[in-house]
């Protein structure tokens, strides 16, 4: 009798987990319609002139490295903070392949620039200033197209994130 109300309650849970699942599956997301070309007599928005117009008609696309970069920040012999750093590289259509190649060189070439700019106090203080943040990216930008050629266009912070201990 023990047995039989069991495997009758193990039954029991499994079929409500099973129900569970498919009521509180999550709908599909929907499809997103294409976003219609801008009308040339149209006005643009200030500053729209000023985009690039290769990457106004496509020809870039944005390729997200695969990890975080995890930078030390040392004060009197010790860490005194972690940065951590989601990076992109804007490259010209195409070339993610030749990105993606020379990806290992370019994490290690990426992590001494960081490094770098960490020694030099550029994660001090207000770490994320609009000058600090651009010596960055133009350092960055500069080590990417000596290692992938120039059809790397830019460097992007994505994400940045400063653990003081």
């Amino acid at each position: 009798m023990t047995k039989l109300l069991t495997i009758l309650l193990a039954l029991l849970g499994a079929a409500t987990g099973i129900g569970a699942g498919l009521a509180l599956k999550p709908a599909p997301a929907p499809v997103a319609a294409p976003c219609p070309e801008p009308d040339a007599k149209a006005e643009t928005t200030p500053g729209a002139a000023d985009w690039d117009s290769d990457a106004k008609s496509g020809e870039r696309e944005y390729v997200k490295l695969n990890n975080q970069f995890v930078v030390p920040v040392v004060a009197d012999k010790r860490v005194d903070s972690l940065v951590a750093l989601s990076l992109s590289v804007e490259i010209d259509q195409g070339q993610s392949a030749a990105l993606y190649s020379r990806e290992p060189k370019l994490r290690d070439a990426f992590l001494q620039v960081l490094f770098d700019h960490a020694n030099m106090g550029g994660f001090d203080g207000a770490f994320t200033r609009a000058g600090n943040m651009e010596i960055l990216r133009n350092d960055l930008t500069d080590v990417a197209r000596s290692i992938v050629g120039e059809a790397v266009r830019g460097v992007l912070i994505t994400n940045i994130a400063r653990q003081d201990s």
